[in-house]
């Protein structure tokens, strides 16, 4: 049953931002859009509550517990980045605005944009490690509660990795090919710094 709330809970993620982004930039309801797009989280809080109550009920802890508390935690960092994401280029296809910028792609700015993904996944491991911690505690004994240590292990070398990754291109910072120009492209700048007579057709 966890598993396929979880399966349902990514399903339901997707299926409110498609009805948000429609209320939004067809129907031209925003407030509407904004109250759907709110209820995202609600998703994660029934999660945790029928997780919680499967544990009381005397369910034995294993795998899927711990899988519900690693997606309630990734979510909770990474869900308004996706929502900002889609957001973008739901308004761009639908000719509401311009094209999302692309992650920079060399030096410094590159750098700060994986310390920023590191941090949001560093974030999900720690939130996801404190609700298995919760759980433990919950459920008691060692032999019971080793699959959700398992889980726990696997969050610090998500961390682990995560840390690594952002320190490599700090170190050893991105560069483009053949020394060519590291300035950014027009569809890479923000839309504040595009031309406005670019088009993004290059002749």
């Amino acid at each position: 049953m966890i598993v396929m709330l979880i399966i349902a809970c990514e399903v339901g993620f997707w299926v409110l931002l498609a009805v948000g982004f429609a209320l939004r930039y067809l129907a031209r309801m925003p407030r509407t859009s904004a109250a759907v797009l709110l209820c995202e989280p609600l998703l994660e809080v029934v999660l945790l509550v029928v997780t919680a109550i499967d544990l009381r009920n005397g369910a034995e802890p294993d795998w899927k517990h711990g899988l519900a508390a690693v997606y309630i935690g990734f979510t909770a960092t990474h869900g308004h980045y996706m929502v900002k994401w889609a957001d973008g280029h739901a308004a761009h296809l639908l000719g509401r605005g311009p094209r999302p910028a692309k992650p920079p792609r060399y030096g410094t700015a590159r750098a700060v944009h994986e310390w920023k993904m590191g941090a949001r996944a560093i974030g999900g491991a720690v939130i996801a490690a404190a609700l298995l911690q919760l759980a433990i505690w919950y459920v008691g004994g060692a032999e019971q509660t080793e699959p959700l240590r398992q889980w726990q292990t696997r969050m610090a070398f998500v961390t682990g990795i995560s840390l690594v990754i952002a320190l490599s291109y700090t170190i050893w910072p991105k560069r483009p090919k053949g020394g060519a120009d590291s300035r950014p492209s027009e569809q890479e700048r923000p839309p504040a710094q595009r031309d406005p007579q670019d088009t993004g057709v290059r002749k």
